[in-house]
């Protein structure tokens, strides 16, 4: 580990100068300036498409840069992959998790440098005991032993973060580290990640979640359109200027006063619903309504929505569509009773990266777009063409393959297939995790603009301030159950947080 800040010089430990970077048809880099001294927290920010990634693996080892030096304390150097990164004491937290799903916690913290004994076989002992140090350094209490497979996303980004921690550091990059992460468990890090500056490291930082950046960075480097845009000391810009240093225009995030009336029709209603770990959870969305099931991770929102959609078995309870009750008993009956969902994770679980934004938009419609058992491919064109202007899709053209668009621009794309369908009931869950803010105000748009066409929206989200910012009504979860239904105009983060509080956490504060 390095020397404490303190004892460090007041020159850059990283300096990245005129660094230029080109893909077919992009230009991702233009001259480049990057400065990060010991012991600081420095932010990276910008909309998708920006150039953060590839500044920040062209600095990690993962693409060499066109042109441009790196210095490391002051010395030149030529990083010339990975490897060669954290032999210079440079780690980094994927945004896009590189674990091996069918290995231990332990083998991925270890898996390039595992502890070894005089004969140079691996140390199991030493691995499972460093591992769980480094795991309660994070104040996780994740067993080693566990294969990757079998974690949450949240637990996955966790032993990430553990892997990094795992070896020598003198920088450490932080990509969307709290993206997947709770209230509880970004606090942690944060905690971690302050510990780490001030024993020298210099972290550089990078979120869409602006808040964190004025939480926890000292400066903010801000990126657009693969060009430096302006360096500023968080405490001397307000949010409002980083926004416009990162878009060049202004943007609204104030919250949506319009409300349906009282007597508006119930399009969805769930009543004393059981689909372990949901227990006897009702709740109710109207037509042009938006419902934001809000809670920490582990609540149970992903759960009752995906026992919604049929991809989850429900025990006992009752789905209702316009009060006729239904059963899904899988995905496709959900379709067929007039429900979308937006799936948490879109690269898992929505999008077929090596396909074209024409064909993920076909994937759920070919039904629709099929005469015959043949797909009409000039209804699909004029479909496609129609959402990505209509949802301001970035794309050179429909046939792009949908791997190369921003994570904004796919997740729009996603949007796009359910909305062929015209679905009068649309559940999306956490609709702009991993988009920047520019691309965060246009699903915002589409959302409500869904909604004042009469579509019932039932929205899982983490983000408290989209919360509060998109919902007509907030149905709290805690524990599986429902805590607490709010009008969103009478709401704050204090009172979500409140309810969203474990009950078993109140007995125990009581009790103590």
């Amino acid at each position: 580990m390095s020397a404490p800040a303190a004892e460090q010089s007041h020159a850059p430990r990283l300096r990245v100068t005129g660094i230029d970077k080109r893909f077919p048809g992009v230009h991702a880099l233009k001259g480049v300036d990057l400065e990060v001294m010991p012991g600081e927290i420095h932010a990276l920010v910008g909309e998708n498409g920006a150039g953060k990634s590839t500044l920040m693996n062209i600095i990690a080892g993962v693409l060499r840069p066109d042109e441009g030096t790196i210095l490391l304390d002051g010395e030149a150097v030529d990083i010339l992959d990975e490897r060669t990164a954290t032999t210079l004491g440079i780690g980094m937290v994927h945004q896009e998790q590189a674990l091996v799903p069918r290995l231990s916690v332990a083998e991925n913290i270890f898996g390039g440098h595992p502890p070894v004994d005089r004969l140079r076989v691996i140390d199991r002992s030493t691995m499972l005991r460093e591992s769980k140090a480094l795991l309660v350094r994070l104040q996780s209490t994740i067993d080693p032993r566990r294969r990757v497979e079998s974690l949450s996303p949240a637990q996955r980004q966790t032993v990430e973060i553990a892997k990094a921690l795992a070896q020598p550091l003198r920088l450490l990059i932080l990509d969307e580290p709290t993206a997947a992460l709770t209230l509880t468990e970004t606090r942690h890090l944060f905690q971690v990640t302050r510990q780490l500056a001030d024993e020298g490291v210099a972290i550089l930082f990078v979120s869409h979640r602006l808040v964190e950046v004025f939480q926890i960075a000292s400066r903010v480097t801000v990126l657009k359109d693969g060009a430096l845009t302006g360096v500023r000391a968080t405490a001397a810009i307000t949010t409002d200027d980083l926004i416009q240093l990162m878009v060049g225009r202004e943007l609204s995030f104030d919250r949506d006063r319009r409300r349906v009336p009282p007597d508006a029709p119930v399009a969805l209603e769930v009543r004393d619903l059981v689909a372990p770990p949901i227990e006897h959870v009702s709740l109710s969305v109207r037509r042009g309504e938006i419902v934001c099931l809000a809670g920490l991770v582990g609540a149970g929102r992903t759960e009752l929505v995906e026992a919604i959609f049929g991809d989850r078995r429900v025990e006992s309870g009752r789905i209702l569509i316009d009060g006729q009750p239904v059963q899904h008993r899988s995905p496709r009956d959900a379709v067929a009773s007039g429900i979308a969902m937006v799936p948490e994770e879109r690269k898992e679980s929505g999008l077929f990266l090596d396909m074209s934004v024409e064909q993920n938009m076909a994937a759920a419609n070919l039904d629709l777009l099929s005469t015959h058992g043949l797909v009409s491919r000039e209804r699909l064109a004029r479909l496609a063409d129609s959402f990505i202007k209509s949802l301001r899709i970035a794309t050179p053209d429909r046939r792009r393959k949908i791997v190369y668009l921003s994570g904004g621009n796919q997740q729009k794309a996603l949007l796009a297939r359910w909305l062929m369908r015209e679905p009068p009931i649309l559940i999306v869950d956490e609709p702009t995790r991993g988009v920047d803010v520019g691309a965060k105000a246009e699903i915002y748009r589409i959302l409500r603009g869904l909604a004042e066409q009469g579509t019932a929206l039932l929205v899982v989200s983490s983000d408290l301030l989209e919360v509060l910012s998109i919902a007509h009504r907030i149905v709290v979860l805690s524990e599986g159950t429902v805590a607490g239904s709010l009008d969103a105009a009478d709401a704050d983060e204090t009172t979500i947080l409140r309810l969203a509080a474990p009950r078993s956490l109140e007995t125990q504060g009581v009790a103590a």
